[in-house]
């Protein structure tokens, strides 16, 4: 008999701690009972927590993605090139980024998994610092501890002293507030970071879902003078185009920064399939559907926003993404209270405190429900 039995000694110990273990709690977990307590509401619950697209995948990307089904190859790494040109063509068009060539383009896996394994591919360590926003995505905090990588948070670069991070970690519109950085502000920031060899990375995943005012990429020649030296910017398309489930996203910039992820990801094998590839190069070509499942999200946030301030609740921030930053003030309950009394309605929200301890009085409460779900929500606000 042939392989290890039971009696053919010692499995061969791991070396060090699991990696689980260095890395924070998955904050959904704790979630789990207010959920239960939102679906006991007679008229059933309405999930405002996570944020997960919920009305159909637009035809444009339907269609690609079924043209490109014979799909009996490999993809590569690099993307194929209509999808490269794509995203440049979209970031000149409708971004104003000039002057990007496809080999400043890489397809993603979705943007999380780049977020998360970023600091691991450009080979960051325990003698690197990571700084990202006070309030913020856990994704950023996640993958500097995957590589045991210390972790600052913060929106004051004054407070980081003589320290120069290795990376730096930018996010407007702002998920969790909404909240859009001025230009200037990122101008600054880029500045700033080349002084010191940082290297700038912008999570502009919401980008397209602004309401009020305008946001702007860093690689916009207003920010980034006109370079992509030392920034990068990551993009998906879940929410601007409802195909969280292609996992479509991509990253461009800085022409050597990419080259290396490029010669990372080729060993990991980490290949966007060739079908999905080919849907998101259709659907960036087209602002049509884009600006339809706008008017959807510009209702649902009007509702939602009258009815939570007519509550007694204030919102903060929100001027763009697919969020309400909502409280009742630095004195009143905290965010785990307010995530408790809105799942008495039946509508669950996530807890401020996901974000960092600037959230501790506030939740977030997505759009992202059908409209069905909406008025039921903001029915059970007026009756409360």
């Amino acid at each position: 008999m042939t392989g290890r039995s039971a009696t053919s000694g010692p499995t061969p110990a791991r070396s060090g701690a699991p990696v689980s273990g260095r890395l924070p709690d998955f904050p959904w977990d704790r979630l789990a009972p207010y959920a239960e307590k939102a679906r006991a509401h007679p008229g059933g619950i309405v999930d405002l927590s996570i944020g997960t697209p919920v009305d159909p995948t637009p035809e444009v990307a339907r269609a690609a993605l079924a043209d490109a089904v014979d799909s009996p190859g490999y993809p590569t790494v690099l993307g194929i090139p209509d999808v490269r040109q794509a995203v440049v063509d979209w970031l000149a068009g409708t971004h104003g980024v000039p002057g990007l060539g496809i080999d400043q383009v890489l397809p993603l896996i979705g943007s999380k998994e780049f977020i998360a394994a970023l600091p691991a591919h450009l080979g960051l360590g325990p003698n690197d610092l990571v700084v990202y926003p006070e309030l913020a995505y856990p994704t950023y905090e996640v993958g500097a501890a995957f590589v045991g990588a210390r972790a600052v948070a913060t929106d004051s670069l004054t407070a980081l002293g003589p320290e120069t991070p290795s990376l730096l970690w930018l996010n407007s519109p702002s998920n969790p507030s909404g909240r859009v950085l001025p230009v200037e502000h990122l101008r600054k920031v880029v500045d700033w970071a080349r002084e010191r060899g940082t290297l700038v990375v912008s999570d502009e995943c919401y980008l397209d879902c602004v309401w009020e005012g305008e946001a702007r990429s860093v690689l916009h020649p207003d920010i980034s003078g006109g370079s992509s030296e030392g920034i990068l910017v990551v993009h998906s398309l879940s929410k601007r185009s409802n195909i969280a489930g292609y996992r479509c996203g991509f990253v461009a910039g800085d022409r050597a920064v990419i080259g290396e992820l490029l010669a990372v990801r080729k060993n990991l094998g980490l290949m966007m399939p060739g079908p999905q590839q080919r849907a998101m190069a259709a659907v960036l070509g087209d602002e049509q559907h884009v600006a339809e499942q706008r008017e959807r999200y510009l209702a649902r946030r009007t509702r939602l926003r009258a009815a939570l301030e007519a509550a007694g609740y204030t919102i903060e921030h929100s001027e763009a993404s697919l969020y309400l930053w909502t409280t009742k003030g630095p004195a009143g309950p905290d965010s785990w209270q307010l995530a408790a009394e809105l799942a008495d309605l039946g509508i669950l929200v996530a807890p401020g405190s996901f974000y960092g301890a600037a959230g501790e009085h506030h939740v977030r409460i997505a759009l992202t429900a059908t409209d069905e779900r909406v008025d039921a929500a903001v029915a059970r606000l007026a009756a409360r």
